[in-house]
């Protein structure tokens, strides 16, 4: 509430206006004039408010203990080679050490998919991808990573060749928003040379749905010291969570995961060249424990 006070005295029966400095009736005045402007800021100010609490209000939080609404949204990644021809500009692109972008094939319509040489082994490479507990000191936008359940599994033709799932959770941050999902990791590194995920859908996250898609290989003019990897992601956000944290999923963090791959593997791989270390080949690449 406006509580409006007087600055003329009001206790003095012999008060005149002559004994007031003559600023005093400029400052009432003015005070006056002003009043509707300060009521109309308030307004705005107090209508902001309760927008903005209206809105925090109706975000859903991640639950572990919850099931998510659904199982599955997004068409699923299969493992193995994209089989992806890569003409001269992409080969000169991917020769300056860039990314390069391209589109797969993916039921009525195409996923974007990104293709990135990395100046280390393919086991270097691995071990970094498989690094999850240790997403939040690499992975942008991610400020917290832990696995929270293991399975091995025996690679057969009737699973696929399915060697582990990796249960990990996961939380990223924006400004003024931070958002935590479960994943479910398909590790398929010895036949298929890949990984995939899906949201572990027996728990809630603040992802509608996410999958994706890791495929590793030795680079073809250097297949002992580098790495070419392939990386695409489908991701469907809930209709609260703001545009620009979409746009951010669904583009920049498409170049985003490759750059932080390239930039840990290859300073990895430079301590172990200065430790005198070789290349060795590797089918299985990181050997995560269960905790």
């Amino acid at each position: 509430k406006l509580v409006a006070c007087s600055l003329l005295p009001s206790s003095s029966n012999n008060y005149r206006s002559s004994s007031l400095p003559p600023y005093y009736s400029k400052l009432v005045f003015l005070t006056t004039a002003m009043m509707p402007l300060f009521r109309f800021l308030i307004g705005i100010a107090l209508v902001s408010t309760s927008s903005l609490l209206s809105n925090v209000a109706v975000v859903e939080a991640s639950n572990f203990s919850k099931a998510h609404a659904h199982t599955g949204k997004v068409e699923p990644f299969s493992p193995g080679d994209p089989k992806i021809k890569l003409d001269g500009k992409a080969t000169s692109i991917l020769k300056a050490g860039k990314p390069y972008q391209t589109q797969v094939q993916s039921g009525d319509g195409g996923r974007g998919l990104v293709i990135q040489d990395v100046d280390a082994p393919t086991h270097v490479v691995w071990d970094r991808i498989l690094d999850f507990d240790n997403y939040g000191s690499m992975v942008p936008k991610c400020f917290e990573s832990k696995n929270y359940k293991i399975i091995d599994h025996k690679p057969t033709k009737a699973n696929n060749f399915l060697e582990k799932e990796i249960f990990t959770r996961m939380k990223v941050g924006f400004p003024m928003l931070k958002l935590e999902y479960f994943v479910r990791h398909f590790v398929y590194i010895q036949h298929h040379r890949a990984l995939t995920w899906t949201l572990d859908y027996t728990k809630e996250s603040d992802f509608d749905d996410s999958c994706g898609y890791w495929y590793i290989a030795p680079h073809p003019d250097n297949p002992e010291e580098k790495t070419r990897l392939y990386y695409s992601v489908g991701v469907s956000m809930f209709d609260w969570v703001p545009k620009f944290v979409v746009d951010f999923m669904s583009s920049k963090a498409l170049t985003d995961a490759t750059a932080w791959v390239k930039k840990f593997s290859e300073i990895e791989w430079a301590k172990e060249v200065a430790k005198g270390g070789t290349s060795r080949s590797s089918s299985t690449g990181a050997q995560v424990k269960n905790k």
